[in-house]
């Protein structure tokens, strides 16, 4: 059997597949030509990233297709419910790239709290002729140990968040309408393990206490952040969205930044992907990485294998 993966796929799973029998194609098709490439080659399994989409066309076009693939968490690049319905299987990797996500949300968080997102622009710039006065400006850091961590969205990489704010000595908060309680068990190096039960609030007292607030939510019609969203926040709080692109209200973000309302924020994600508002890009209260929220060798890896274990498991 073949497997088309469009977006790529990490040597763990090429390997485990190879190993059951099915060939690996690595070619990189152009969103116009999948039909007739899957077709002409008899593909069975297409997997793919957040680049390529599977939509109905694909999937009432494409008879030899028997399983799509997502290698990460959000699904919103493909038409789920409908290929469902049409007899497809369709998987996705919810828990293989959590902690790369939280580990970058605190990328940001560590940057910002210390001006590294700004300092690393100016101080190639101007660091020779203006050192003094970089550094007095950059003179007003803040610890997070201390403060307080407001979770919006409290599965699995909401769960990875908090377990490093609380490693760091933060408070943690949470929302999520599903999830009434959580006991989350943080893990050492030697084995130990110390367990925190987290129990959920209400959004807005999430908003209302929170010093630093994450998204963890999946794409939605609504905006998850929008203008009342930022009244209720404290003043001077920092945000980070590397859920989906499209759960902030970017115009009101630029203006919560402007007027001063929150302080900072970071985005791995965007509204307009793969070209976000310049309004973003030039915001030097902003922290910006172009969608790398799972983009580490590790969650490749356990992403390649989840897949593949699946797709086994399904075919075989």
């Amino acid at each position: 059997m073949k497997v088309l993966a469009n977006d790529g796929l990490a040597k763990s799973g090429i390997a485990a597949l190879g190993l059951n029998g099915f060939e690996v194609d690595l070619t990189t098709v152009a969103q116009d030509q999948l039909v007739d490439y899957i077709n002409k080659n008899e593909i069975d399994v297409i997997l793919v990233r957040s680049a390529t989409q599977v939509r109905k066309d694909i999937i009432d076009n494409c008879p030899s297709l028997k399983i799509i693939g997502r290698g990460g968490v959000g699904m919103d690049n493909i038409d789920v419910e409908y290929a469902r319905e049409k007899g497809l299987k369709v998987i996705n990797t919810p828990a293989a790239s959590s902690h790369s996500v939280a580990e970058l949300v605190f990328a940001h968080l560590f940057g910002m709290v210390r001006f590294l997102h700004d300092s690393n622009r100016n101080m190639p710039l101007e660091g020779d002729v203006k050192f003094n006065t970089l550094k007095k400006s950059y003179a007003k850091g803040i610890e997070l140990k201390g403060k307080t961590l407001g979770v919006i969205g409290f599965g699995r990489i909401g769960q990875a968040t908090a377990k490093i704010a609380l490693g760091l000595g933060m408070k943690v908060i949470a929302f999520d309408p599903f999830i009434d309680a959580v006991n989350l068990e943080v893990e050492f190096f030697d084995g130990q393990a110390l367990f925190f039960n987290v129990n959920t609030i209400s959004k807005d007292e999430v908003l209302k206490q929170a010093d630093f607030i994450t998204l963890h939510v999946p794409a939605q019609k609504e905006y998850a952040i929008s203008t009342k969203e930022f009244e209720i926040m404290k003043d001077g709080a920092i945000l980070v969205n590397a859920a989906r692109g499209g759960v902030i209200d970017e115009v009101a973000l630029v203006a919560a930044l402007e007027s001063g309302k929150i302080a900072k924020a970071a985005l791995d994600v965007f509204e307009n992907e793969p070209t976000p508002e310049i309004q973003l890009l030039m915001n030097p209260n902003l922290s910006l990485t172009p969608h790398i929220g799972a983009a580490t060798a590790e969650a490749q890896d356990r992403i390649g294998t989840e897949l593949a274990q699946q797709i086994i498991e399904i075919l075989s």
